[in-house]
């Protein structure tokens, strides 16, 4: 006699309960409260909420089924994030709400005490990862913060823009044009903009290897010299390169159309000052409250924001900025 297995099957009501489940523990709420301007590892975490690592990766798990968290892996390590609300997807507004509500919660002092270790433990690391490092320019670039390590970040703030196919963006410095493919993929002209006519025959033979029909390259000074606004304005890796930050943003701005974005990656507030010498580094990051300041003195509004912690003790910070009409603006001061 043969027994029928039952088949099992999951409708709409098991995702929200998912997502319930997720949001109905304290510890869970904390870590996402915690995760709110940070990333951070399994032992990171297992040692800022002072639990076994196996009780920490059971509420990441259940996070992560959830929707609540987002991964991302460099070499062995996988380092969690809070994941973005698709408000138009099933759950979507209940997520927003909790984050919502999540963001009011105040973390215990030794949280937040153990939370400065750790990101005391990555600068010491940091420091110890490059004492010992010998390379090019460019590797040493790379080992701060290539592109690899932040580009499905940034691809993330994008779509989660939804903007129209008939939208442009322009890239600020585009180094060897890396990033250009994305772009093109996504908006009906691209403009890359860059002082260094070197950089910028790098990225013209991206370009053509990629045939990037839709992408007009320029040589020019985005802050001093006529460039075309554009529905999304990009900066990656770009901001601590310029001598003035505050006034770049105000400048950038201006480049931005109503209802458009600034999307800017960068990393946060470090002591590194090797990086000045080595990779021409004028500013060792920035507080996202700065970034935050500048953008409001600029015209700019807060959207997303998400941050990337790296092994070798960086960590970065990719937030997008809005241009909304002067009208609503004023409406929300």
């Amino acid at each position: 006699m043969s027994l029928r297995i039952p088949q099992i099957s999951f409708d709409d009501s098991d995702q929200l309960a998912a997502l319930c489940k997720a949001g109905g523990d304290s510890l869970r709420l904390n870590v996402l409260r915690a995760l709110a301007s940070d990333s951070f590892g399994v032992l990171e975490l297992a040692q800022i909420f002072a639990t076994g690592q196996s009780g920490i990766s059971h509420h990441l798990k259940v996070l992560t089924q959830a929707g609540l968290l987002a991964t991302r892996r460099e070499g062995n390590a996988i380092f969690y994030r809070r994941a973005l609300p698709q408000l138009d997807s099933l759950g979507g507004k209940l997520h927003a709400a909790l984050l919502e509500e999540v963001d009011q919660l105040t973390l215990p002092a030794d949280v937040h005490a153990r939370i400065g270790a750790v990101h005391a433990q990555r600068s010491a690391a940091s420091e110890d990862f490059f004492a010992k490092m010998a390379g090019s320019f460019q590797a040493r670039q790379d080992m701060i913060a290539g592109l690899p390590q932040y580009r499905d970040s940034v691809v993330a703030l994008l779509d989660a823009l939804n903007l129209s196919a008939d939208c442009t963006a322009l890239e600020v410095g585009p180094g060897d044009g890396s990033f250009l493919p994305e772009l093109a993929h996504r908006f009906a002209r691209v403009v890359a903009v860059d002082n260094s006519p070197a950089m910028l025959e790098l990225a013209r033979s991206r370009c053509e290897r990629d045939t990037l029909d839709n992408v007009e390259l320029k040589l020019a000074d985005a802050l001093q010299d006529e460039c075309p606004s554009a529905d999304c304005v990009v900066l990656n890796m770009v901001l601590h390169h310029l001598a003035a930050p505050g006034e770049a943003l105000k400048q950038l701005a201006r480049l931005v159309n109503v209802s458009g974005s600034l999307l800017i990656t960068e990393l946060c507030s470090h002591n590194q000052s090797w990086a000045r010498e080595a990779c021409g580094d004028l500013w060792l990051g920035f507080e996202q409250d700065d970034l935050a300041r500048w953008a409001d003195a600029a015209g700019l509004t807060p959207g997303e924001s998400l941050y990337i912690g790296l092994k070798n003790g960086f960590q970065i910070q990719a937030r997008y900025f809005s241009r909304p009409a002067p009208d609503s603006r004023l409406t929300h001061r």
